[in-house]
């Protein structure tokens, strides 16, 4: 009897002891005060392109997936609305070889940042092929390559699923298809109708993602079944592709143009 006790009794501790693991752990999320770093709100004049100190662009087509678009710098496909919003727009028109247009800017060489939590404020488009992206990528890519960088996919929407968006991440051993994601759900309404705060939280060894500021997803560097490529600075990606393996092809109910609306984009670092 006295045996059974002690063993009641350390099953007790155990569980306490779990659970004051737990909340310390919580109590370390809840308590991180962020301060901000690096912010655009996309305050200029009506047909005004992005800030060139801020943003550059990626011009071409087909960035490794199958992509249909031609990305430009034409304010036909980026521009202020002159309302606070960038408007990245698709285009269904007959440019460079390309049968679509739109854009894709990059932080690169301009803004980067290791650790620190990325948001973003945005109304996504709709339609079957359509593929909205915020990210973040290693700024080594060029001396790395992909996916040694490491890829952090903040949103990823697909046109047809207008309810649910995907944050995902690529590194070596879990790339491409691979990737290890999450997705979140809306319980009732659709991305494309109103702005959402999508956003990421990494450090050292963990990495968390919300809409707004709902957590959905969580790893840690213990769940990755390969290396952590984390540890380096990556900087940011915002566009809109047209088609691609990840989210198939634009048909007959697609609708252009589509927007992509972004009111602004934020990045804080931890507060010490």
């Amino acid at each position: 009897m006295l045996y059974t006790k002690k063993i009641i009794i350390f099953l007790i501790v155990i569980i306490m002891i779990t659970f004051l693991i737990e909340c310390s752990n919580d109590k370390d999320n809840d308590d991180i005060e962020w301060e901000l770093v690096w912010q655009d709100n996309f305050d200029g004049i009506a047909g005004e392109s992005p800030d060139s100190t801020k943003w550059n662009y990626d011009i071409g087509t087909d960035w490794g997936n199958a992509q249909l678009e031609y990305d430009t710098d034409r304010p036909e496909n980026i521009s202020m609305d002159g309302q606070g919003n960038l408007v990245i727009t698709a285009r269904k028109e007959s440019y460079q070889g390309c049968a679509y247009t739109s854009a894709r800017i990059i932080t690169d060489g301009l803004f980067e940042q290791t650790y620190g939590r990325f948001e973003a404020r945005m109304q996504m488009p709709w339609g079957a092929g359509l593929w909205p992206a915020f990210w973040l990528l290693g700024a080594d890519i060029a001396n790395v390559g992909w996916p040694q960088c490491g890829e952090i996919d903040i949103m990823e929407y697909r046109g047809q699923e207008v309810s649910l968006i995907h944050g995902t991440i690529h590194g070596p051993g879990y790339s491409g298809s691979g990737g290890i994601s999450q997705s979140y759900e809306l319980e009732a309404g659709r991305f494309d109708t109103g702005f959402h705060v999508f956003a990421v939280e990494w450090g050292e060894d963990y990495l968390r993602w919300y809409v707004d500021d709902e957590l959905y997803h969580s790893l840690s560097s213990d769940d990755i079944p390969g290396d952590w490529v984390y540890d380096h600075s990556h900087f940011i990606i915002l566009n809109l592709a047209v088609g691609g393996h990840y989210v198939g092809w634009p048909n007959a109910s697609t609708v252009f143009p589509q927007n992509m609306i972004v009111d602004y984009v934020r990045v804080y670092k931890e507060e010490l």
